[in-house]
């Protein structure tokens, strides 16, 4: 499988730039994932808001159902087309573990206790990032403190960013993260907080063997 691009759809010279840093801390976000998950090739992962790859672009031997809202025809694995907000078509407790990265800061705030029910429903651990509101770039456009402008100023603004939705993209606070997923550790760039990960980690002895193949 193709090494998957960070900002691979992203516009503007911005994603040029960012693009070898952002591919090295997913890559050190990967493998700090799998040190704190214990996950392995028989771990039943479900990826919520999995998008065109997800997970399963940078681990391709995990073993992972994708979950999105859009259609993703490309998907190269096992796919659902679900809404996470309302209730997904998995059994309680289905997966060993949840994994949803960045993906809550694009859920209306009034649905994210739904999201964090439902996704807690169906998996028996979790790991969910999201942007740290503190840090001073908005990491969708690409711009400083974008985020913290008011929305009439951000809309302006964005404009010259990478891309990303300026109304639909609402980044949390660590306590609002904590109150839907229990403790948050910080995910650090230099000195300054890129990001919060709620971690659950899944009961080893409860991973599901991978099915055979026909």
């Amino acid at each position: 499988m193709p090494a998957t691009r960070v900002y691979d759809r992203a516009r503007g010279p911005l994603p040029r730039l960012a693009e070898p840093f952002s591919r090295r801390a997913r890559e050190r976000r990967l493998r700090r994932f799998l040190q704190a998950t214990g996950v392995g090739p028989e771990t039943r992962i479900v990826d919520i808001g999995c998008g065109e790859l997800g997970l399963i672009g940078v681990a391709p031997e995990l073993f992972v159902t994708g979950v999105d809202v859009d259609e993703r025809p490309g998907y190269p694995g096992t796919f659902v087309r679900a809404d996470a907000t309302q209730r997904l078509p998995f059994a309680d407790g289905e997966f060993d573990l949840a994994y949803a990265n960045s993906v809550i800061e694009h859920i209306a705030p009034s649905k994210r206790q739904a999201f964090a029910d439902e996704l807690r429903r169906v998996a028996r651990g979790w790991y969910v990032q999201t942007p740290a509101i503190s840090f001073p770039i908005e990491p969708h456009s690409l711009l400083p403190a974008a985020h913290w402008l008011p929305r009439s100023a951000r809309r302006r603004y964005w404009r010259l960013g990478a891309g990303g939705d300026a109304d639909e993209l609402q980044l949390l606070r660590r306590r609002e993260l904590e109150a839907l997923f229990g403790p948050a550790t910080r995910e650090r760039f230099g000195p300054l907080t890129k990001s919060w990960i709620c971690l659950a980690p899944p009961p080893v002895s409860r991973a599901s063997p991978r099915a055979a193949p026909d």
